[in-house]
């Protein structure tokens, strides 16, 4: 199996004030069965660095979790992961928050958007997916392709036109049974086999 870097919400224990890295334990089932292996990302850049150069993963996989800007260390961590990605010429996928970075490091002027937050809702295409983000845009950046659309507009698939860059706003691996569609779309991006 191939070996993707993963990268973490940052969350603080509310009663030690502790800032902890936290990954959903349905990433490394849903990374399984798409053919991977997922290896946590630490938010902390110099550790960081030293696992992207040690390890020299096939690709690296941005998750979702809290706004961008809110936990510099992740910032940090993953443009780090990022840079390292795009050097040696390695696929990113970005979900949810993971595809807002993309998106915002490729020139996308973010918004705030109303109704895409625990909800369901249609895609362009007329499928069905889950919503948990306050951020979008409508229009990708330049050298970008929307893939899919929210009935308002909101972009919620898109892929570079020149770099193995792409990502999504919905969970993936929030959807049990996980949906074959997420998993056949992850498995091709990267090159498993599901």
């Amino acid at each position: 199996m191939k070996v993707l870097l993963v990268s973490q919400r940052v969350v603080v224990d509310p009663r030690h004030g502790e800032r902890r890295d936290a990954l959903d334990q349905r990433w490394s089932e849903f990374l399984a069965a798409a053919g991977f292996v997922g290896v946590a990302l630490p938010n902390n850049p110099r550790n960081a660095a030293a696992i992207v150069e040690t390890l020299a993963p096939a690709g690296v996989l941005l998750t979702g979790g809290g706004d961008l800007g809110q936990t510099p260390e992740r910032d940090a961590a993953e443009e780090i992961a990022v840079a390292w990605a795009l050097a040696q010429r390695r696929p990113v996928y970005g979900v949810c928050r993971g595809f807002q970075f993309l998106l915002q490091r490729a020139g996308a002027r973010l918004e705030r958007v109303a109704g895409h937050v625990a909800v369901r809702h249609a895609l362009s295409d007329g499928t069905s997916v889950n919503s948990f983000h306050d951020w979008g845009t409508t229009q990708p950046p330049k050298g970008w392709t929307a893939i899919a659309r929210a009935s308002d507009g909101t972009l919620e698939a898109a892929r570079a036109n020149d770099a193995a860059l792409a990502g999504q706003m919905w969970h993936p691996e929030r959807e049990l049974p996980f949906a074959a569609r997420d998993i056949q779309t992850i498995a091709a991006f990267f090159g498993g086999e599901p």
